[in-house]
């Protein structure tokens, strides 16, 4: 049955209009100002809300925008005998359903009703279509529609119905493993295991151990035998997370069961076949660390049939605003608190920050946000992230062009004007003519990169400069 409060403060309107509502087999609740029927709805959620635009303690505006918040997908109707264009535009815009101008005939209203919804119906069912199809294509938790990211979901969707080995590189935090397990659930082998392992976050010693097993008496703890990853994976799919990191001395082994689908247990001699399909990823240029021998060149080659590289946050900035809201919607459920939502200013801050954690450095930062924030919205004072100052920039693997040449003039500047500073005793005018700037660049300049000059500056040349 569905339900529909009614916003009133007329108790003959209200009396009217819950008669008819009742007797047409809907759940019927009024209200008989603003603020009461706006914490009804807070209580509950309704599927259409019927409220007057003129109310005591907040107006019909006040209702639907505070309706909409708590519940976007609710319906709803405002009522008025003073209709002008500006208020059904201003309604409308806020998300009404429709503006409805009294006196009114109940025929009217019942058809508009059966409409809103119809249409709330609807959208329920585009909402289930949309996460079945997610589900569907395995990317559920992939979240993002820039450029970069179409690419990267396309490629994954090309290699799943294959056999083939992928790589997927791309900076810590860019979400490599929701990729990896996607892949594996569009794949023929979904129906089979999905095993990860971290290959930095093992020793070397019990990394051997974990992929591959070991018979009893292998070592002194071995008390039984024991499974590797690989054995455990047959007929599905191996993550090697963090592949890079292996011990070169291990991956001559892992290069053998790729090229011939068996190995032995540690300690053992009988030879197992695995039917595995493989999919490492690495957040380190396996290239370098190649040319540096620290990592098998037969092995990258090996690896990368088909490599995928995963954008970091700050190239595929389009997907902030979905990536904040996703997290937002996750957190509010599992803290139990009501939704929230982004300030302009802390969407324009995250827009602007560089997130060198990427994407886990962004769910994070929400996770700190939803936690602080005890209103209905969060500020970038909740947001706890600061923009650092370009003398603060620190290069790093995967940086892009433009943050080099920012740092990299930074750098230049700050180390010229330390010098002509130095070589003017502070003199700041004779300093900004020297460097052909004016006077408010320079301290500007100075204030920027924290340079202050010693006591003994002064403003403009001593008399005997000039004599």
């Amino acid at each position: 049955m569905p339900s529909i409060l009614v916003v009133e403060d007329k108790s003959a309107m209200q009396q009217m209009l819950s008669a008819t509502l009742t007797s047409e087999g809907y759940e019927v609740d009024v209200a008989s100002n603003g603020l009461e029927g706006i914490s009804r709805a807070r209580d509950k959620r309704y599927d259409l809300v019927l409220t007057d635009l003129k109310l005591p303690g907040a107006d019909g505006l006040q209702v639907l925008s505070e309706v909409k918040e708590n519940d976007p997908g609710a319906s709803v109707i405002v009522m008025t005998a003073y209709a002008t264009v500006e208020n059904a535009v201003q309604a409308i815009k806020l998300g009404a359903f429709d503006f409805l101008t009294k006196p009114f005939d109940t025929d009217r209203l019942s058809i508009l009703i059966k409409r809103a919804l119809e249409n709330r119906r609807l959208m329920a069912e585009n909402i289930l279509l949309r996460e079945e199809l997610a589900q569907s294509i395995g990317m559920t938790e992939i979240i993002g529609k820039s450029e970069r990211m179409r690419q990267a979901t396309e490629l994954v969707q090309k290699v799943s119905v294959s056999d083939t080995t992928v790589l997927l590189l791309g900076e810590s935090g860019t979400g490599k493993e929701l990729f990896a397990r996607a892949i594996h659930r569009l794949s023929p082998r979904k129906d089979g295991p999905y095993v990860t392992i971290n290959c930095a976050a093992i020793p070397r010693e019990l990394l051997e151990n974990e992929l591959f097993g070991s018979e009893r008496g292998a070592f002194t703890s071995s008390v039984a035998r024991k499974m590797g990853k690989f054995e455990i994976a047959e007929q599905g799919t191996i993550f090697l997370d963090e592949v890079g990191d292996m011990d070169i001395s291990l991956q001559a082994k892992l290069l053998r069961v790729l090229q011939e689908k068996h190995f032995e247990r540690l300690g053992g001699t009988k030879t197992i076949n695995v039917n595995v399909r493989v999919i490492a990823a690495s957040n380190m240029d396996l290239k370098e660390a190649i040319a540096r021998r620290a990592f098998r060149e037969d092995l990258y080659y090996r690896l990368s049939v088909f490599p995928i590289v995963i954008p970091p946050l700050r190239e595929r900035r389009d997907d902030i605003p979905a990536l904040a809201e996703y997290f937002i919607g996750r957190f509010s459920v599992e803290m139990k608190k009501r939704p929230v939502r982004l300030s302009k200013e802390a969407l324009a801050l995250l827009d602007r920050y560089h997130w060198p954690g990427n994407v886990r450095e962004l769910e994070n930062t929400i996770e700190r946000a939803i936690i602080l924030c005890e209103g209905k919205t969060i500020t970038p004072e909740h947001l706890a992230i600061r923009l650092p100052s370009t003398s603060e920039i620190r290069l790093r693997e995967g940086a892009g062009l433009k943050e080099v040449a920012a740092q990299a003039q930074a750098e230049a500047e700050k180390s010229l004007i330390k010098r002509v500073m130095a070589q003017t005793r502070g003199n700041k005018r004779k300093t900004a003519e020297i460097l052909k700037i004016d006077y408010t660049t320079l301290f500007e300049k100075l204030k920027k990169y924290g340079l202050q000059p010693s006591r003994e500056v002064v403003d403009v040349e001593p008399a005997t400069a000039r004599l």
